[in-house]
């Protein structure tokens, strides 16, 4: 396990109340419930970066292919995959 770092946070009174009735229902501790919504806030920061650069990795490449897929072939594909996995992918075509 990583070596831990101590911090303090001030918190409302309300606040602090709502983290310890969601704690117990969860059945943690005040500070264990802290720490994974932390945790979870982290990790959906980094997937949301994560997810923008690989947008912007993804038009570039359209861009400098001149390719790209048709939203009603993705659609139409979608719908097919929803219930045959081995369901064909579109085509690419150009964009311009």
């Amino acid at each position: 396990m990583p070596p831990t770092v101590a911090t303090s946070l001030k918190l409302s009174a309300e606040l602090k109340a709502a983290i310890d009735e969601d704690a117990r229902k969860q059945g943690l501790s005040s500070h264990a419930y802290m720490v994974k919504t932390l945790a979870e806030a982290a990790e959906r920061a980094h997937l949301q970066a994560q997810f923008a650069k690989d947008a912007a990795d993804a038009l570039a490449d359209m861009e400098a292919s001149g390719l790209g897929y048709d939203w009603d072939d993705v659609k139409t594909y979608l719908h097919a995959r929803s219930t045959d996995p081995a369901a064909a992918r579109p085509a690419p075509k150009p964009i311009r």
